[in-house]
């Protein structure tokens, strides 16, 4: 489905009205049980997307599934505890639609978190990432369509869609912190089902450091509106094949609990050098 500039900002509007003129900076969306440091933001108003014109559900297990705006170590903050997928039947449009709405009130910076599986056998489970680059070779853009010049041009630049000043600051952070904050590649794939171990196997060989089923469709389109972008990866599992064992949701859950103090303590922190 090809959205309009007005359905865009309809949607804009409806969330203002809720608002009482407070306007967000920061947009932050969180992944699969990290919904969590939404519960922290002050003076919080929230939206279920369920209530906001086009927006869609979100039916992933840890996702809540609504705008929390408030502030958060100082911050005006736009925070979505859930986000949308492809794989819940929604085209890559819909997955990141929410990302032109908050940028159209005020953000423009976004945070984008989410829990993924660890392709680097070097690494663990349960180690934060920083996103430093994404690889999405094989699916649908989400600028496909016609271009709304109102959000930014045809064919927009994506070699550095992951902030490099964000990316030092959260470096230096996470030394500030002590905290072992590993940098790689995101490795986005479609889901639900989980990767093959071969497929793992081909995201490594291809540069991948972590894969997961999110996050790459709502940055290429916060590059495309000129949005400045951190991301982080929960890596909350081994990848399929590098241990012999099944992979569940469960574990994905447990993981962004036991990682709650270490991973919101790092974007709290960066949130207040912004």
């Amino acid at each position: 489905m090809d959205f309009t500039f007005q359905q865009y900002e309809e949607s804009a509007q409806a969330i203002r009205a809720r608002l009482g003129g407070f306007a967000p900076k920061v947009a932050m969306i969180l992944g699969s049980g990290l919904g969590y440091l939404g519960d922290q933001v002050e003076g919080a108003v929230t939206v279920p997307y369920g209530e906001i014109p086009y927006f869609k559900s979100s039916t992933a297990p840890g996702h809540k599934g609504r705008l929390v705006f408030g502030t958060l170590e100082g911050q005006r903050v736009a925070v979505m505890q859930g986000r949308m997928h492809h794989y819940e039947g929604y085209s890559y449009e819909e997955v990141s639609y929410a990302v032109r709405v908050l940028r159209l009130l005020g953000c423009d910076t976004l945070i984008v978190t989410n829990a993924a599986g660890c392709v680097h056998t070097g690494w663990q489970a349960g180690d934060l990432m920083l996103i430093t680059d994404h690889i999405k070779l094989f699916s649908q853009s989400p600028l496909r369509g016609e271009n709304l010049p109102e959000f930014g041009v045809r064919f927009p630049d994506a070699s550095k869609l992951y902030t490099p000043r964000l990316q030092e600051l959260a470096r230096q952070t996470a030394q500030e912190q002590g905290l072992t904050l590993r940098e790689g590649v995101y490795f986005y794939c479609y889901g639900p089902q989980y990767e093959t171990p071969a497929e793992v196997r081909a995201a490594r060989i291809l540069g991948g450091d972590a894969v997961g089923m999110s996050t790459a469709p709502e940055v290429v389109v916060a590059g495309h509106c000129g949005m400045e972008v951190l991301g982080i990866t929960l890596l909350s599992n081994m990848a399929a094949g590098i241990l012999d064992q099944p992979l569940s949701e469960r574990e994905v859950l447990d993981a962004a609990e036991a990682a709650k103090e270490k991973f919101s303590g790092l974007i709290r922190a960066c949130l207040r050098k912004m």
